[in-house]
């Protein structure tokens, strides 16, 4: 499970951050060097693993809280952080605390997701989103803000949509390891994913909110409401009317990484 605090994730990202450092100054060293005739022959590269890429978010989160706040059609609350997708008379509530780079969060998604979008169509219970980013600031990056952005955009066309390309991003397929490159920071990439979700394939409207960052005023807004969630600590969190699921563990609670044992979790309580 990835923890907020983790502070192995921090001093491993500190030390991708001194390689880069180390390897820039190489880099610049050499710049220096392929100056002909008053002309700088510049070689960019992006050196491995810490995988830094322009995006729309570009890192600038005060740019971004600054910016307008567009809320993604399909949200309700003051700032559209509260997403509910399913049948609004449902008795039950499943609530579900990601983080868009997390790891295990793909994990619990890849095995146990087609159940939750067939739990939600059937109305056992209608499904809550909550949406982090602390993985940004544990392994640097903005791959997780930016991700969080697209998802708004997908939200925008319809919750089913929302659910699809939230499936799409956690495939194994797409879903990058969060110690290597950030490749949900590129903008590119997010629409290369979309393009598997019929919904959204070749959606012009969906491309430009994603690349005009028309959500990432928003995207900080649900981080901030993840944030203020405090008996979270880890992601992914899943819990059922208010009761966290899962085995107990060293770190608090883990999630039911199988599909038995999600049902078998559900099921002790479930309201009939």
């Amino acid at each position: 499970m990835s923890n907020r605090n983790n502070q192995a994730n921090k001093q491993a990202a500190r030390e991708r951050l001194r390689a880069e450092r180390e390897r820039q100054a190489k880099k610049d060293r050499l710049r220096r060097q392929l100056i002909v005739g008053g002309a700088i022959v510049g070689v960019l590269a992006i050196a491995g693993g810490i995988g830094v890429a322009v995006a729309t978010m570009g890192g600038d989160d005060a740019k971004a809280a600054t910016g307008p706040l567009v809320k993604p059609a399909n949200t309700s609350g003051p700032k559209g952080t509260t997403i509910v997708v399913g049948k609004a008379d449902a008795k039950n509530t499943l609530e579900l605390f990601e983080d868009p780079r997390c790891t295990y969060c793909a994990a619990f998604e890849q095995t146990v997701g087609a159940t939750v979008e067939k739990d939600i169509k059937d109305g056992k219970y209608k499904a809550s989103y909550h949406l982090g980013t602390f993985l940004d600031n544990n392994l640097q990056g903005t791959g997780s803000k930016n991700a969080l952005s697209a998802l708004g955009a997908s939200l925008s066309v319809s919750p089913d949509a929302f659910l699809k390309y939230k499936y799409a991003l956690y495939s194994k397929e797409f879903h990058p390891d969060e110690r290597g490159p950030d490749k949900f920071a590129d903008d590119n990439y997010l629409i290369k994913v979309a393009n598997t979700v019929p919904a959204l394939k070749g959606n012009a409207a969906f491309q430009k909110a994603v690349k005009d960052g028309t959500y990432d005023r928003w995207a900080l807004e649900v981080s901030n409401a993840f944030n203020s969630v405090k008996d979270v600590k880890n992601t992914p969190t899943i819990k059922l009317n208010g009761t966290v699921l899962g085995p107990d563990s060293l770190q608090g609670k883990d999630a039911p990484f199988s599909v038995a044992a999600f049902n078998s979790a559900v099921e002790k309580d479930l309201k009939k």
